[in-house]
């Protein structure tokens, strides 16, 4: 096979494992919704599946690149497939650790605020599929402007903290659900973040260059001025 083939042959596995990620985090806030242990404990075991398949994909890359000896674009995909890995990996963790909390604390009972925490996860994924469409077709525009919409997934976060925040004020004993709901929407907040990193290296594959953005600091984005 030519070293197109193999190339895209790793972008299909890239994808697949995207596909992988973004079930895990659907389930993982679905079953923390429905307060569904059964299907928490599923979300840990399939992450092993995610696990195995990164592994699986970094294998391939490095083989190739020895056997290969790619350069340029070819050598920058392959650079940025392993970047582009170890992200989807984590956001992996970020579903493990949303079914932990939901079988550790056995059901927050905040259907209101775990109704956001779905939402917030949805329009996670959303971004994370149409960032990962931007790697399929190396579409540098797509993934400048999905780089600006984590402001979204960040504008959720802060809704959130400030409604965990008032369901104490309301009742000092939910404080600690409100602890486990301010940490899911961290996990969440984070996968936003790690989209913008996959952008980023897009942009990478097809310029060779990174973009420089000036980030919002957290302070600011959690001013409650802004509320």
């Amino acid at each position: 096979m030519s070293l197109e083939t193999f190339c895209q042959e790793i972008k299909n596995d890239v994808l697949l494992l995207s596909r992988m990620v973004e079930q895990a985090v659907m389930e993982s806030a679905s079953a923390l919704k429905d307060n569904d242990v059964d299907r928490s404990r599923q979300v840990l075991l399939n992450d092993m599946d995610i696990n195995r398949k990164r592994y699986e994909i970094e294998i391939s890359i490095v083989v190739l690149m020895a056997t290969q000896q790619p350069v340029a674009r070819d050598l920058r995909l392959l650079a940025a497939s392993l970047d582009i890995c170890t992200e989807l990996e984590r956001m992996g963790d970020y579903a493990k650790e949303i079914a932990n909390i939901n079988i550790r604390s056995e059901g927050l009972s905040l259907p209101a605020i775990l109704k956001d925490v779905y939402s917030m996860a949805e329009k996670g994924v959303d971004i994370l599929h149409r960032a990962m469409t931007t790697f399929a077709n190396e579409d540098t525009q797509t993934a400048m402007a999905i780089i600006y919409e984590d402001d979204v997934i960040d504008e959720c976060y802060t809704r959130l903290y400030y409604e965990a925040v008032n369901n104490v004020l309301g009742d000092p004993r939910n404080i600690e659900r409100a602890n486990y709901v301010i940490w899911i929407a961290h996990n969440l907040e984070r996968l936003g973040d790690r989209v913008t990193n996959i952008c980023e290296r897009v942009i990478y594959i097809v310029t060779g260059e990174r973009p420089e953005l000036t980030p919002v600091p957290r302070e600011v984005r959690l001013s409650p001025h802004e509320n």
